[in-house]
């Protein structure tokens, strides 16, 4: 069986059993983090950072965890609406006047977070990720899809520039320069949207899923197949120098399970972990106010979208292309994070689920 490194409390002990069986199965390398009350009861991490497992998977390794990014970028707009500084309910002109263009003045910030602003692909080269002035003026000119509010479509690439820009304009502060100074930092959180050349030597890069290359394309959680429409982005892309220095606050977050677990404990555990209070009950509470319902037109199946968040029974959180997860479960104040450097089809891959349904094993037998 494959060697696991960390920790975890003995009633968790199925969490990293499903992660030793992942690895055993060909997996590269993953860790999985479960916070309760917003401490560690599994801190785990096995495998290699790389294809050719010449180098463990190391206690501060991080790695992409691509659209697990959403949901970082959620809580900095959440904090800015607790805060009293970003109206939820406004339309986006209000922040950002250009936006106005091609009849977007109706956009809510809300529809933004939660995939109805119409805005759903990005039609621009790769290039123009890794300039954000580009990017948002080109989002900026853009015509929706359709009437924004009525209808809901996954804007996997987007929706970090047109939530990360509202941010900008309001702190004058870049989404990720917000995460290190508001959120990540005072948590002691190490996750990064944004990457410095310093942390360079920590990163494992992206393994493609078997018989695929560096040039397989992303596709969305859920989705059989590469969109249609719009820009594809290769696995070669997010496992570029530009892509790790860029801010493409949807899907360029790098981090690893305890990071992003501790993170999201925020949600989990009223606003405050650690002693640490980033959000009121009402603030958190607002992640999971369900915006829409119904067939997400780019995933082509059922969704259920809050602020931000995907809506899942009473959890809440979101995947990334290849694997990694977030679940959020504030009944339970439990938070479960898997990120994984190794990418599987989309339409062949229960890792993350079943590391969730091991971790609530641990919380029955903690409850009971």
């Amino acid at each position: 069986m494959a060697e696991i490194q960390g920790s975890y409390d003995d009633l968790f002990t199925a969490a990293p059993g499903v992660l030793a069986a992942l690895l055993d199965a060909g997996d590269t390398g993953a860790s999985v983090a479960v916070f309760v009350d917003g401490e560690p009861v599994v801190d785990v991490w096995g495998g290699c950072v790389d294809a050719d497992r010449t180098a463990p998977w190391q206690r501060d390794t991080i790695t992409g965890v691509w659209s697990v990014t959403k949901t970082m970028t959620a809580l900095c707009a959440l904090v800015l609406a607790d805060r009293g500084q970003l109206d939820l309910d406004a339309p986006v002109v209000r922040y950002w006047p250009e936006f106005a263009a091609a009849g977007k003045d109706g956009v809510l910030v809300r529809h933004l977070l939660a995939h109805t602003a119409g805005l759903p692909h990005w039609n621009g080269p790769v290039e123009e990720l890794y300039d954000w002035p580009s990017a948002t003026a080109r989002l900026a000119a853009q015509a929706p899809q359709w009437e924004p509010g009525t209808a809901a479509g996954y804007h996997s690439l987007t929706q970090g520039f047109l939530v990360g820009e509202v941010v900008r304009r309001i702190t004058d502060r870049s989404v990720g320069e917000f995460l290190a100074d508001e959120v990540a930092g005072p948590l002691g959180a190490d996750f990064h949207i944004g990457l410095s050349a310093e942390h360079d030597h920590r990163v494992a890069l992206s393994v493609p899923p078997p018989s695929r290359d560096e040039d397989h394309l992303s596709s969305a959680p859920g989705a059989t197949a590469a969109p249609t429409a719009g820009t594809g982005i290769r696995v070669r892309d997010g496992n570029s120098i530009a892509w790790r220095r860029a801010q493409i606050p949807a899907a360029s977050g790098f981090g690893n399970a305890r990071s992003v677990a501790l993170v999201q404990s925020v949600l989990a555990c009223g606003g405050t972990v650690r002693g640490v209070r980033l959000l009121s009950q009402a603030g958190c509470d607002r992640a999971r106010e369900e915006q829409f319902s119904g067939e997400d037109h780019i995933l082509g199946m059922p969704m259920r979208y809050g602020l931000g968040y995907g809506l899942f029974g009473n959890t809440y959180g979101w995947g990334g292309w290849g694997g990694s997860m977030v679940v959020i479960d504030p009944d339970a104040r439990m938070v479960v994070a898997y990120v994984t450097n190794q990418m599987r089809e989309p339409g062949d891959d229960n890792r993350g689920l079943e590391i969730v349904m091991a971790a609530y094993d641990g919380i029955q037998a903690l409850r009971a």
